[in-house]
């Protein structure tokens, strides 16, 4: 690499060695990732062991996603090291969901300008991610813009790869009326309807960084910085004891758009608003953006990152092994026959 270096490249606004440096900067973080605590990066591909012991049946379950305008908020904080953990987050909350183990996380960053330490902290949250999710950071991409993004701005995005033995996929169609929905918390606002949220708090123009009252004297940056939370081990220690018939990764279109996703036609739940345990962040979007408690639902998780279908008789147990494993889970609702999916009734 030490003859690798263009002035003409340079002065048209890419600098090849300051990606040259990122790398060396981010092998650290890639390490905490691997099993042998090694950092193989800057092949042309990524290289992972495949161990199929105990599953008769593989199959691939892929996932991909980025973090959206949230992205706007770490800018304007000039704070990057948990952005990653929403990347990492995103994509395989939803490949658990399937009832899949991710195996392994890639990364892409596309930057107006590559400032070495700056993508080693990004690297540094997407290597927390998968220390949280239990899978490897293989490789990834970093992309110099300049003259079509400004120099501080940034765009992430990912994609995971997981696997699981055919049989033990999760079937909703075995669910039936009866069946009781659990709620595993939220972090808060997560990773989804942070358009609304700029608009509502007019984030380019406020003061991220002061109290706020209705927060518990937290400020508005942190509670909405707060990385996404990652659900992948707590619902595969559920998924070894307890039979589990759906799952719903609540993001984007909140509780009317995902849940039903888990639910076969001709069921849907029905959940009291009074069992709903919301965060005071959202009751301060839904007052200050003057939203209709319909919309709040539409487009935010409410305090619900993920949601759960197990068997009446199965609650108790299902509910002692989420909570063993961090989640402070709790009955959110009840499958019924239904047409309309999602029920929020008084």
């Amino acid at each position: 690499m030490e003859k690798s270096y263009s002035e003409s490249y340079k002065e048209a606004g890419v600098d090849i060695t300051a990606g040259y440096r990122a790398v060396e900067l981010m092998k650290k973080h890639v390490a905490r990732t691997m099993p042998d605590g090694k950092a193989d990066i800057g092949g042309f591909g990524g290289l992972f062991p495949l161990c199929l012991d105990g599953i008769k049946d593989p199959v691939l379950v892929s996932g991909t996603d980025g973090v959206g305008t949230k992205l706007r908020l770490a800018i304007l904080l000039d704070k990057h090291d948990t952005i990653g953990i929403d990347c990492v987050a995103m994509c395989v909350n939803d490949v658990v969901c399937c009832g899949a183990k991710p195996l392994f996380f890639l990364d892409y960053i596309a930057c107006g300008k590559n400032v070495p330490e700056k993508i080693a902290t990004i690297v540094g949250g997407v290597a927390e991610g998968c220390v949280q999710a239990g899978c490897a950071l293989i490789g990834g991409e970093t992309a110099e813009h300049p003259g079509t993004m400004p120099e501080e701005e940034y765009d992430l995005a990912g994609f995971t790869v997981g696997v699981a033995d055919r049989s033990a996929i999760i079937d909703k169609n075995k669910m039936r009326a009866g069946d009781v929905m659990l709620a595993l918390p939220s972090s808060g606002v997560h990773s989804n309807g942070f358009s609304l949220v700029r608009k509502v708090f007019d984030v380019e123009h406020c003061d991220l960084k002061a109290p706020v009252a209705e927060l518990g004297g937290r400020s508005l940056g942190e509670v909405l910085l707060a990385p996404t939370k990652i659900y992948v081990k707590s619902v595969l220690a559920l998924l070894k004891e307890v039979e589990v018939l759906g799952v719903s990764h609540i993001t984007g279109g909140g509780f009317y758009e995902n849940m039903p996703r888990s639910i076969p036609k001709g069921l849907g739940v029905r959940i009291k608003k009074s069992d709903v345990k919301i965060p005071p962040v959202f009751s301060l979007i839904q007052k200050r953006g003057n939203i209709s408690e319909h919309d709040m639902f539409n487009t935010f998780n409410m305090g619900v990152g993920m949601s759960v279908i197990v068997r009446k008789e199965d609650v108790s147990r299902a509910l002692e092994i989420l909570r063993a494993h961090g989640e402070e889970a709790y009955v959110l609702g009840e499958i019924v026959k239904s047409q309309d999916g999602v029920e929020l009734v008084p």
